[in-house]
């Protein structure tokens, strides 16, 4: 996307971790931060490699080197250094307390250096397993974020924002548009700081179907991208991320809001045609 990325995280110094960075670097992507250490790699297993069925999803995150960080762990000022822009994840103070406090050491060094924060509402109850609902946790993380991604539901979940138990698979695009502006002043009322807002809508009818939109959400704008739809899906794991991806890039370029949310949805839907983790673009 032409934008300068770093990507940090943490598992044990071995071959394996040896590879999959190589990979990233290989991609251009930055992994000189990365953090080296404990004895397991986290994973999570797919019944369905592809996701093109309901297949059970098996986290195996627990005492893996990531879920075992603790906040005196990561150099700060290091991590932060000609850094102007940080996206996290809310699997990251899903998986234990830990994780949850030191996000926010992350978010409130990350907002005194003036960094523009985004955070992607990935909402996964089989994570939440530590006694906290991400109610008990996301306000104040999401508190210091200036671009929010998601949906409608995980909003609902993660912040509190109304939802309705009559919106489903047949309700139109334009109703799903008109719920998201409201979903999303709220959001603007309750988290000053945040700016950007964005969803995906995924509709799946069987497993190489998908039809997907998004809408984009400033204090004075709302836009919503094209319908687009197929039922030739090769892999839909990382749809979301591509989304994420586009999002994150077309807002950094400072692009048009219709242009972002075209830009994040054709990245996102392009995503359901290449099989493994990367676009080809």
């Amino acid at each position: 996307m032409g934008v300068p990325t770093t990507y940090v995280s943490s598992a044990p110094q071995h071959s394996l971790t040896a590879e999959i960075l190589n990979i990233l670097n290989h991609k251009n992507v930055d992994t000189s931060k990365f953090i080296f250490g404990g004895e397991r790699l986290g994973s999570y297993i797919l019944q369905s490699a592809n996701g093109l069925s309901n297949g059970e999803v098996i986290y195996d995150r627990k005492y893996s080197s990531f879920s075992t960080l603790k906040t005196e762990d990561i150099d700060w000022d290091g991590l932060f250094d000609n850094c102007t822009w940080f996206h996290w994840t809310a699997l990251t103070p899903a998986l234990n307390a830990d994780l949850a406090d030191l996000m926010l050491t992350a978010l409130k060094i990350a907002h005194e250096k003036k960094i523009t924060i985004s955070v992607d509402l990935n909402y996964r109850s089989r994570l939440w397993q530590y006694g906290e609902q991400p109610l008990d946790i996301m306000p104040k993380l999401v508190g210091y974020c200036h671009v929010i991604m998601g949906n409608i539901w995980a909003a609902n979940k993660m912040l509190g924002t109304t939802i309705s138990d009559q919106l489903n698979r047949s309700t139109s695009s334009k109703d799903y548009f008109d719920y998201a502006n409201i979903v999303a002043n709220e959001i603007f009322v309750k988290y000053p700081h945040c700016k950007h807002i964005a969803n995906t809508f995924r509709f799946m009818d069987n497993p190489q179907h998908n039809l997907f939109y998004g809408t984009y959400h400033t204090p004075i704008e709302n836009k919503i991208s094209a319908i687009l739809e197929t039922n030739e899906v090769i892999d839909r794991i990382g749809s979301g991320d591509a989304f994420m991806a586009g999002l994150i890039a077309a807002i950094y370029q400072k692009k048009s809001s219709q242009e972002i949310i075209d830009l994040a949805t054709e990245l996102g839907f392009k995503k359901l045609f290449n099989k493994g983790d990367f676009i080809n673009l």
